[in-house]
């Protein structure tokens, strides 16, 4: 089925049964709430708020009734799950932005079908005795960043923005521990930590964190949390993403609505998470999963992935900035 008729096959799902099931095959189909089919979908990372609408989509059976059995699966690293849906493994998977650019870049079969979360949450974040009321004040500080090549790059453009050499501040890489580097005084600021989660734990400390979203910095804007499929699964079996995304949606929609069962979704499916800390970035994160008004629930705007794509080719994370059409479509959104 070539793009073209995308429109057509979705416009069919309703009066048609696919016959075979998803599961990682790449023939990702849809069944009937009676007789759901395995969709398997590869979370980013441990469960957390940001995937609230995605289990109460789950709580509430908007996944069955949408014909789906959806199996989500916790990575064992953040740039796995993009991998695994280009090797098929996965039907579909939370990865963010600059994965999906970085992977086309290395000629993988993906792109992005729907955002999640339409804006960065990947902020510099400071605790008062760091001294930091602005970008200008890293002069002399060292950032934590978790080793990821772009952060690096995140840096740099922020540091320019503020009108200091790339050499003003120490990056320090930290790895996964974001918190206890900034908290114990091993470094200034950290930049990777994401607003609603690292930002919030650390305000529901009552250390009073400065925290600014990159794309306050100069970085361009993007969107931090896609839903990543394999194209030709997208051109040949679009139905069960499209019916994924619809679900979502609901899912999405009902947990704005009702922010305690939201939570509660979270801690259920989540492994030691606090009440009152998941209740808190829940709070925090419902409002960015909104869709923005005028727009389908899940839009990619194709001019935010140009520039976005620019910046990452001036900075030389890839080798040349790809045509929006190579990278995501919107064709599948309800």
């Amino acid at each position: 089925m070539k793009r073209v008729r995308l429109g057509a096959a979705i416009a069919l799902i309703g009066a048609t049964l696919a016959l075979s099931a998803c599961g990682g095959g790449g023939d990702a189909t849809t069944g009937s709430a009676s007789n759901p089919q395995p969709f398997t979908l590869s979370l980013d990372w441990y469960v957390n708020p940001d995937h609230a609408g995605i289990y109460s989509a789950l709580d509430l059976g908007f996944f069955k009734h949408a014909g789906l059995d959806v199996q989500p699966q916790v990575p064992s690293d953040p740039s796995a799950p993009i991998r695994e849906v280009a090797a098929g493994r996965a039907d579909l998977a939370v990865s963010y932005e600059p994965e999906v650019l970085l992977a086309q870049d290395k000629g993988l079969d993906v792109e992005a079908v729907a955002a999640v979360v339409d804006q960065p949450l990947t902020s510099l974040i400071s605790l008062p005795k760091a001294g930091i009321a602005s970008a200008a004040d890293l002069n002399g500080k060292t950032v934590g960043t978790a080793g990821i090549p772009y952060q690096s790059d995140y840096l740099q453009t922020i540091l320019q923005t503020a009108g200091l050499p790339t050499s003003a501040a120490q990056e320090v890489n930290v790895g996964l521990s974001l918190l206890p580097a900034v908290i114990g005084g091993r470094v200034d600021a950290i930049l990777g930590g994401f607003r609603n989660i690292e930002g919030v734990d650390l305000q529901q400390r009552g250390l009073d964190p400065r925290i600014v979203p990159v794309d306050q910095l100069g970085v361009p804007t993007y969107d931090e949390l896609v839903l990543v499929a394999r194209r030709s699964t997208v051109d040949d079996h679009p139905q069960a993403i499209h019916s994924f995304i619809a679900a979502l949606d609901e899912g999405t929609t009902y947990a704005i609505g009702h922010p305690q069962e939201a939570a509660n979704a979270v801690l259920a499916a989540g492994k030691g998470l606090d009440a009152m800390q998941t209740r808190a970035e829940v709070d925090a994160t419902l409002p960015l999963l909104a869709r923005e008004h005028g727009r389908p629930y899940g839009y990619l705007d194709p001019n935010q992935w140009r520039d976005y794509a620019e910046w990452m080719a001036e900075h030389n994370l890839i080798s040349s900035a790809p045509p929006p059409s190579e990278v995501l479509t919107n064709e599948l959104l309800p």
